[in-house]
Order: structure tokens, then C-alpha cells, then sequence
């Protein structure tokens, strides 16, 4: 064991975090790559974006993952009516105190579902910036902390859809992660009809690890450590982005940044106190790939999505991991 991590600090981590996975295990099913992402995504105390095709379990997934912990959830969506007030707050004049008293928005909660977030209009997407990048909302000029931990897991539909708003390159950068469920192979989609209800707030989990869990394994995963040849190896693949002739333009330093964090978080999750190249390699796709764009765009935000992932795909292939 490194001097960074101690030995016990590791197995109770492990503990914690089969607990959580085994539980959305009993709703999710055969989806236990994508559950690894996103407990991933929240030990790194990051954000995550889950876009696909409607009906796929985002919102379930979401849904698991914020019952399965001892936080307070909330859920918003997002239509192209919902205002940024709706979402972070507003200001009340009280006429018994003569004075506004702030009236918190649904944002206030260790974790938020922002359901379709990209049904709602650009002005209202942008309310979300602020929290996400600081953890607070001004409104008139004081600032109000949502708490920790905080977790924004947003849903989309693919942006070829009718009355959708494609995010802002700003917007999605404050995501650490953007992941995709993809359809459940046959024998998990039987199990699925079999015992699933259609309202996934019918969905009875029981809190297997508490708020005081989540933040005792976010502080772990920043202690985790990441050996120079990785450091570099993350350059190498950032600064290659940067003259890939399909991006219009390569990752940015909060990507690699965010390549390092995410590298920590999946060390941390497979029990070890050290970040091995894999670490890296296996988190390229869902780190970097929302922050990239095509030189030659397509209106098949699908196709657009897959071409990135190979490009991403050509360049790791073609740089050499420590040893």
C-alpha cells in the first residue's frame, strides 16, 4: 500500500461500494458495466449524463442509484416551458417579515435527476452551470450552498429527436461522464418483463451505504495515487485529440483533468490505492468523447456519437501504455 491510502481505508471502501452495486443490480439487469461507470462518475464526485434511445432504463438507472444511498433526491423534468427559477430557486417577498426569503428549487438535493435535460430551452440549461461547476446557486447576489455530496444526473434523448435542445459545449463539459445503456440482451430483457412495474417510483430499494459513505470514498479517490508514466500517458492521449484531423478541436485541460479523476475514482472502485494505465484506457470513451466534436458534422447524433468513440478508439490504440 501506497503512504496515500491506508490498508483498512481500501477493504472498507470495497465493502461499501459492493453494496451499492449489488443493489441496483436488483434492478438493473445485465447492465453491470454501466453500473460500474456510475458509481465510478459518483466517487469521483462528478456528474454524469445518460443519453440513449427513450425507454431504455436511464431514469431507472438514475432512480437506483439514488435510492440505494441515504441522500435526499430530487427529480426534475425538463420540458421546453420550465423556467431557471423552476429549477434553482427564487426569491419571495414575505409580507409578515417585510423582506424576500429565498425558496429553494428542486437543485437542493444530494442528488438531482434532470430528466430530458435537453427538452428544455438553452436559458434553462444554463441555470444548471453554476451548481454543477460550484455546488451553489446565486440568486440577487448571495450565494446558497445545495450541501454535499452533489450529484447531477441528467437524461437525454439523442438530439435528432423533435423538441430537443442540443447542449452547449460549456454545458457538457461539466459533465464528467456521458454513458450509454444500450438495449438488455434477451434473458435480461424476460427477467425485465417478468418482475418490472412501468413507474420506476415503484421501485422499492432499501439505502445501503449513507451520505457519511459517499464522502468518505470521494476523499479516498483523491488520494489515490497516479504514478508520473500515467500522467504522462493521459498527455499523450489529450495532446493526440488535439491533432486528430476528425475533432474539430481536441480535449481540453479540464478533460485531461478529468481523465485523471475518473482514472482514481475506477482504482479506488476495484480496490486498489494505485491507477494502472487501464484505468485510463478503459475511461477514455465516456470521459472525452462528449467533449470532442466532428469536423464533418451529421444529423445522426448516434452516428456522430460512435465515430468519436473510434476515433478515440484509433488514437489509445496507437499509444504505447506504461508498464
Amino acid at each position: 500500500m501506497s503512504d496515500f491510502v491506508q490498508a483498512g481505508q481500501i477493504s472498507a471502501a470495497k465493502a461499501a461500494l459492493d453494496r451499492l452495486r449489488a443493489n441496483m443490480k436488483l434492478t438493473i439487469k445485465g447492465k453491470d458495466g454501466v453500473i460500474e461507470q456510475v458509481v465510478i462518475c459518483l466517487v469521483a464526485g462528478g456528474h454524469l449524463l445518460i443519453e440513449d434511445l427513450p425507454g431504455v432504463g436511464k431514469t431507472t438507472l438514475a432512480y437506483s442509484l439514488a435510492r440505494s444511498m441515504d441522500c435526499t433526491f430530487s427529480r426534475v423534468q425538463f420540458t421546453s416551458d420550465l423556467l431557471p427559477s423552476d429549477v434553482t430557486g427564487v426569491a419571495i417577498y414575505d409580507e409578515t417579515i417585510k423582506e424576500f426569503v429565498f425558496k429553494k428549487g428542486p437543485v437542493f438535493a444530494n442528488v438531482v435527476l434532470a430528466d430530458e435535460i435537453n427538452r428544455a430551452t438553452p436559458k434553462t440549461q444554463s441555470a444548471l452551470l453554476e451548481v454543477m461547476d460550484r455546488a451553489r446557486v446565486t440568486v440577487d447576489g448571495e450565494a446558497h450552498a445545495v450541501g454535499t455530496p452533489f450529484m447531477v444526473f441528467a437524461t437525454q434523448n439523442p438530439v435528432d429527436y423533435e423538441g430537443t435542445f442540443p447542449l452547449p459545449e460549456s454545458q457538457m463539459d461539466r459533465f464528467l461522464m456521458r454513458l450509454q445503456m444500450g438495449y438488455p440482451q434477451p434473458a435480461d430483457e424476460r427477467e425485465i418483463l417478468r418482475s418490472a412495474q412501468l413507474a420506476y417510483d415503484a421501485i422499492a430499494l432499501n439505502p445501503v451505504v449513507t451520505r457519511s459513505d459517499i464522502l468518505q470514498l470521494q476523499g479516498l479517490a483523491h488520494q489515490v495515487f497516479v504514478e508520473d508514466s500515467v500522467l504522462d500517458y493521459i498527455l499523450k492521449i489529450v495532446t493526440a485529440t488535439r491533432t486528430e484531423v476528425e475533432f474539430r478541436s481536441g480535449a481540453s485541460v479540464r478533460g485531461g483533468l478529468a481523465l485523471k479523476v475518473a482514472a482514481r475514482a475506477r482504482a479506488l472502485v476495484n480496490a486498489r490505492d494505485f491507477v494502472v494505465p487501464e484505468d485510463v484506457t478503459e475511461l477514455v470513451g465516456p470521459v472525452l468523447a462528449h467533449r470532442l466534436g466532428l469536423v464533418r458534422q451529421t444529423s445522426d447524433a448516434l452516428e456522430e456519437r460512435r465515430t468519436v468513440v473510434a476515433a478515440l478508439r484509433r488514437i489509445v490504440a496507437s499509444i504505447p501504455a506504461p508498464v
